[in-house]
This record gives structure tokens, sequence and C-alpha cells, in this order.
């Protein structure tokens, strides 16, 4: 093993038992200085940081990926309830329009076939406030 650590040949190392559990048994061999055991000890510790890192690195890529799916999923969800509240309040002020005498102000209203990014829902609501007293604003 020290002398694959030696050439720089990670792999031949890792199979003679670099990353094992029993490394500090099987490390030691009669033959070795200290500081050859030592060496042995600190590519060890450096594999075994980089595996590590490796992974945390695939968990975050796991992590982002499962995050911009729920993203995606969440506005495009939302969507139809957003636009049924706008809908609804539009709805609302045509019925109030065509009541009052001025059918032809109504607005016409369309379904849009185009997903759009969810809004939350108070803001959605205010959007929806907004609308309708912009329609009563526009009539006599």
């Amino acid at each position: 093993m020290a002398r694959a650590l030696a050439d720089d040949d990670l792999d031949a190392a890792i199979a003679l038992g670099l990353l094992d559990a029993d490394f500090d048994r099987t490390c030691v061999c009669i033959a070795c200085a200290p500081e050859c055991a030592q060496r042995s000890r600190d590519a060890r510790q450096a594999r075994l940081r980089a595996l590590a890192a490796r992974e945390r690195y695939r968990a975050r890529d796991r992590r982002l990926q499962r995050r911009a799916e729920e993203r995606a999923a969440q506005r495009a969800a939302p969507a139809l309830p957003a636009a049924a509240i706008e809908q609804t309040s539009i709805g609302e002020v045509a019925a109030e329009t065509a009541t009052a005498g001025n059918a032809a102000a109504a607005p016409n209203i369309v379904a849009e076939t185009a997903p759009r990014p969810a809004l939350p829902s108070a803001a959605a609501a205010a959007l929806a406030r907004a609308k309708a007293k912009a329609a009563q604003r526009g009539t006599p």
C-alpha cells in the first residue's frame, strides 16, 4: 500500500485496503517506518474527506433539483385558483354592470390557455380587488 501511495496510484491503494474499516491494523507492517505509516494515515484521511465532499456535493445537487421541481410544480398548480379568483371578481363586476343597464360595458372574459406564474393567494386577492375597483370606476 505504501508503494502504491508513493507512486500516486490511489486505485491500487484502495484495492489494497486504504479505505477499509480495519485500516489501522492492516496499515502498519513490520518494515514500515513511523513516517510511512503516518503518510498512509494522512492519505486515507484525505481520501475520506474527498469522498465525503463528493457525497455532500451530490446531496446538494439532489436537494437543489428537488427544490426546482417543487417550485415548478407550485407554479403550475396554483395558476388555476388565481385565475378563478380573477374571473370570479371580473364576473361579479360584469354582472353588476349588466344589471345597471350598461351591458355593452361588461368585460369580455376569456379563459387563458397558457400557464402563468402563480401568485400568492393574498396577492391574487389584492389584484382581483384592484381590478374590480378599476372596473367600477370605468362605469358612470
